[in-house]
Parts: C-alpha cells; sequence; structure tokens
C-alpha cells in the first residue's frame, strides 16, 4: 500500500526533492552576497564564485533549468568545498563541518542523473 502511493505520488515528492535543495542552496549561496557586494570577496577569492554558483545555481535548480548541468557545477563545488575547506580540519564531515556539503554534493548527483522531473522548464523544453 505505501510503496503504491509512494510510486503513484513521486513527481511531487521529486518536485519538493528539487525545490528544497535549490532552496537550501541559495541560502547557503546567499550569506556570501553581502561578502561579494562590499568587496571583502574580489575576483581572487575562491568564496566570491562560489556566492556566484550557489546563487544563481539555487535559482535554475528551483525553476528546473538546465538542472543536470547545474547539479554537476554544484557538485564540484561542493568536491572542492570538501577538499579545501573541511578536510584539512579530519575527514569526519560531522565534526570538520562538512556534513552539508556532502549532503549538497549527494543531492546534486541525484539531480544530476535523475534530471529536474516532471514539473521543470526542463520538461517543458523537451514538449
Amino acid at each position: 500500500m505505501l510503496s503504491k502511493f509512494l510510486h503513484e505520488k513521486q513527481d511531487y515528492f521529486f518536485f519538493v526533492f528539487r525545490v528544497i535543495v535549490g532552496l537550501l542552496f541559495f541560502l547557503h549561496g546567499w550569506m556570501k552576497v553581502p561578502s561579494i557586494i562590499n568587496g571583502t570577496f574580489g575576483l581572487e577569492n575562491l568564496m566570491f564564485y562560489a556566492g556566484i554558483i550557489e546563487t544563481i545555481g539555487r535559482i535554475m535548480i528551483i525553476l528546473g533549468l538546465f538542472t543536470k548541468a547545474v547539479a554537476f557545477i554544484a557538485a564540484i563545488e561542493m568536491l572542492g568545498a570538501l577538499f579545501i575547506a573541511h578536510f584539512p580540519s579530519g575527514l569526519n564531515p560531522l565534526t570538520n563541518g562538512g556534513e552539508p556539503a556532502v549532503l549538497f554534493f549527494t543531492s546534486f548527483l541525484v539531480l544530476m542523473t535523475q534530471g529536474a522531473g516532471k514539473w521543470s522548464i526542463d520538461a517543458m523544453r523537451r514538449g
């Protein structure tokens, strides 16, 4: 019974998944925007590029626009965050602060392989 319900509603659940991941990714990037605007994070700073990817990428993920490509770029960014910012403090994401990066990376793997789903601009473009 539960399996049938989940199967029938999978498009709804995937839509909610995509939007929540997009919103959280936006919040992750939005924290960096004031530092980008006031010049703390300039073009030479990786956080500048992370903020751009996270802020613009979230809009595209929520809308389901070029989802696979955006998820690929975002997944690479999260790997970079793990190796550059978190792993120097230890390999355990629970103690090095890397748990959000691991969860985002995993979410982006799903979006890379599955695409945006039924309710997205990508689906409308396919016809």
